[in-house]
């Protein structure tokens, strides 16, 4: 006799089973999926030279004399940024009081670009320095600090790891990692660069007797092999994965990647074709993976006038607001005058986003019928901005509730 559908199916389901039981695996290890946790909308880099306990604060104070002078109110403000007078005026003293509270999310000691090559005897210096300076910040420090150290190149090799192995020893106390120290490698032009660099927290935290994989770090995209590799595979996708789930974040480095594709220095920019290539490309290789991408920087900072505030707050706001629109929710920020902009941005993209978003996941959750026909996965997208919005502080979790009908946990529960 024939088998039952019933049988066949049973039959069928099985085999599938096991012939797929590995990817199933392969699959969750591989893409746990997006992390619903706090992300930085930013990440200042201060060259080591540069830096000390008290930076943070400067740069707090900085943004705000800038933004007192050149824009002592919300229209002024709006004026610069083109934008409308009333929804800047409803976050204008919600951006002055980050600016006082937590000026910089994420801070990165930097002993490469900004800080160039010294004599090894200056450079440990400024290593014993900074493992100083962090450690007395105490609730001054931000959330997520570390260092950019040389690249992985053999010209820079050297330096690198004792720069980056003597900054660790200092910082890690008592056999545990500070929370939120990362660190950043940069320069990546291939997947064994990142293996090297897994080996060697590996290697660190045995030597001081961490917890294994609790150094995690920061991979910068800003070299063409980092992008698409010799044998015509997108090198960052291998390169991720090579790190041994200790990548946390890839970072696009506007002028190196620029300069290596030969543009020229007036066209090198966060909005060029190229680089929406190579974002894009990050962006797929970091899907579902936990991993986070972010933007790079902007190098105008000219503040020295009114009209050239106006001007440098006009163009970092607009592409701030074009990383956003474009799903990258970090970026670089190079200069203080930067730090207003920066907030100035992502208040109003989630203040915008709040009505919308928070009607059609009721209607979705109420099961009700809109103009909208939602799909889950679009609900978890509905979901994670708003989260995003109550984490950079845009938007306050009781009025998310009282729109949305969902709390905090609720939220989470629909990324899921």
């Amino acid at each position: 006799m024939p088998e039952s559908i019933e049988d066949l199916t049973r039959s069928l389901t099985a085999s599938l089973d096991a012939q797929l039981s590995d990817w199933d695996q392969r699959l969750a290890q591989l893409y746990p999926g997006d992390r619903t946790d706090r992300q930085p909308v930013h990440t200042v880099y201060v060259p080591a030279d540069r830096f000390d306990a008290d930076v943070v604060r400067r740069w707090g104070a900085s943004a705000l004399e800038l933004l007192s002078s050149y824009a002592p109110t919300p229209a002024s403000l709006a004026a610069a940024v083109s934008e409308p007078v009333d929804e800047v005026e409803a976050v204008y003293e919600r951006v002055r009081a980050k600016l006082g509270r937590e000026p910089i999310e994420d801070l990165r000691v930097d002993f490469e670009d900004g800080y160039g090559r010294r004599t090894d005897a200056d450079e440990d210096a400024a290593v014993s320095a900074a493992v100083r300076e962090m450690l007395t910040m105490g609730d001054a420090r931000p959330p997520w600090f570390g260092i950019r150290f040389k690249a992985f190149e053999e010209s820079t090799r050297a330096r690198g790891v004792r720069t980056l192995v003597a900054f660790l020893a200092g910082v890690c106390r008592e056999g545990r990692v500070p929370d939120g120290l990362v660190v950043t490698l940069p320069k990546v032009t291939s997947h064994e660069q990142v293996s090297a660099m897994a080996e060697l927290c590996s290697r660190v935290e045995e030597a001081l007797e961490i917890r294994s994989t609790s150094i995690t770090f920061e991979i910068q995209i800003e070299t063409p092999q980092a992008v698409l590799g010799h044998d015509g595979v997108a090198s960052v996708a291998r390169m991720l994965h090579a790190s041994g789930c200790r990548c946390t974040g890839l970072h696009y480095g506007t002028y190196d990647y620029s300069a290596g594709l030969g543009i020229a220095a007036a066209f090198q920019s966060l909005e060029h074709p190229a680089a929406d290539h190579a974002k894009a490309v990050m962006q797929v290789a970091a899907a579902q993976t936990g991993v986070r991408v972010s933007d790079g920087s902007t190098n105008i900072i000219a503040f020295g006038t009114r009209d050239e505030a106006h001007s440098t707050w006009a163009l970092h706001h607009r592409l701030v607001t074009r990383s956003l629109e474009r799903g990258i929710y970090q970026g670089w920020d190079l200069h203080p005058g930067h730090l207003p902009t920066r907030y100035l941005a992502n208040y109003l993209f989630y203040r915008r986003a709040l009505p919308d978003a928070a009607a059609r996941l009721r209607a979705y959750v109420a099961r009700e019928e809109s103009g909208v026909m939602d799909e889950p996965a679009t609900a978890r997208m509905l979901a994670a901005a708003l989260l995003r919005g109550v984490h950079c502080g845009a938007l306050d979790a009781a009025e998310v509730t009282e729109l949305a009908n969902l709390d905090e946990g609720a939220l989470l529960a629909l990324t899921r």
